[in-house]
């Protein structure tokens, strides 16, 4: 069994290929793993760590908004989508895979086409509840699309029914229990507040944020971990910097122990990555999310309906936001404890977290496997 991935860009597309890799392996060790992305993202470091075979092509994303510096840059990518394709081909044809994995990204588009007009088995999996557009424009001719919400089917033309299969979420957020967690962390019972915006930090996210790190300093109401992301610690030290801050409120660049946070937490604020979302599902967790409003499609947007709709996260576009609409909307939800906990359950309930063995499944359907 050869199984190709292709997929990159952003940790949202790399991880489920390396998560479904994994699965593979476990069940397969034979089982050859092979990834194409490109060598300046973070694919390229990820996937060798992992110990399987990769390969690169140059591609470049079109841009939609026309200035004079975005015409030469989509000069630049008309060129190098021949030459992916060609280069893509030319793997292809050379590594003999049994089945291509998208996992999104513009890396893969070139190399599921050239995998379509070859005869070679693909599979798509789509981690959003809106499709990017190399979905959109692969999706037709894939033999199978496997989709993380149920939601993205609207968007898509498909010619075969899409399985629902969700996201994979790292193991350790399902082996480890909220008190487990808490018991790791020393917080003992009071309620948790989780914040973050990602591995670089989002500036409206830590604004607002320390609006309400001030907001419930020195109450002892609350328990609080933020992570302020590696371009944001200084600029929110600097906001606090005549804030006596308790002992009960963390700020760190980064969260290493995001698993036993997440586990830990009473009420999450954050974006609405597909992953983030999932994972959050997964622990049964309430959420304030603050969808990004700079990724394509306005896609977190979308995710974060996912959950708005069955009444588990409440909503904060970042043009709406400030330290006020956070603190309120916070003490709204925090002030009935009923709700909170509905919130949890609502989340839980619309988890899926036998993804892994979903996908497995619908590549050994396709690969004939029994």
């Amino acid at each position: 069994m050869h199984i190709l991935f292709a997929g990159g860009g952003t940790a949202g597309h790399i991880n489920p290929a390396l998560a479904i890799a994994g699965y593979v392996k476990e069940k397969h060790p034979d089982a050859k793993i092979s990834y194409i992305g490109t060598a300046n993202k973070l694919e390229a470091k990820l996937v060798p760590e992992c110990g399987y075979d990769f390969y690169t092509i140059d591609v470049a994303g079109f841009q939609r908004k026309l200035t004079l510096k975005n015409v030469a840059r989509n000069v630049s990518a008309a060129v190098k989508a021949v030459t992916s394709s060609v280069k893509a081909r030319q793997l292809l044809k050379t590594l003999k895979p049994d089945l291509v994995i998208g996992t999104g990204g513009y890396v893969s588009g070139p190399v599921l086409k050239q995998a379509q007009k070859l005869g070679i088995k693909t599979a798509i999996h789509e981690q959003n509840a809106y499709p990017g557009v190399t979905t959109k424009m692969l999706a037709p001719g894939a033999n199978r699309v496997m989709l993380a919400m149920a939601d993205a089917q609207k968007h898509l033309k498909l010619n075969n029914e899409p399985v629902i299969t969700g996201n994979p979420v790292r193991q350790a957020l399902l082996n480890i229990s909220r008190e487990e967690a808490r018991a790791k962390l020393g917080i003992g019972d009071k309620p948790l507040i989780l914040s973050f915006g990602g591995s670089l930090g989002a500036r409206a996210i830590n604004e607002s944020v320390s609006e309400l790190i001030k907001w419930h300093n020195g109450s002892g109401k609350y328990h609080h971990i933020h992570g302020t992301g590696k371009v944001g610690y200084d600029a929110m030290m600097l906001s606090l910097d005549d804030v006596k801050l308790c002992d009960d409120i963390e700020i760190k660049e980064y969260i290493y122990d995001m698993d036993v946070c997440m586990a830990a937490a009473d009420v999450v604020i954050c974006r609405a990555g597909a992953i983030t979302l999932s994972e959050l599902q997964a622990c049964g967790k309430a959420s304030i999310l603050i969808p990004s409003p700079y990724v394509a499609e306005n896609h977190q947007f979308h995710n974060a309906m996912t959950l708005k709709n069955v009444g588990a996260a409440e909503i904060i576009e970042e043009k709406d936001l400030s330290g006020e609409k956070l603190i309120d909307t916070f003490k709204s939800m925090t002030s009935d404890t009923a709700l909170i906990s509905q919130m949890c359950q609502n989340a839980k309930n619309s988890a899926i977290i036998d993804a892994n063995e979903r996908i497995y499944k619908v590549i050994c359907e396709l690969l004939e496997i029994k």
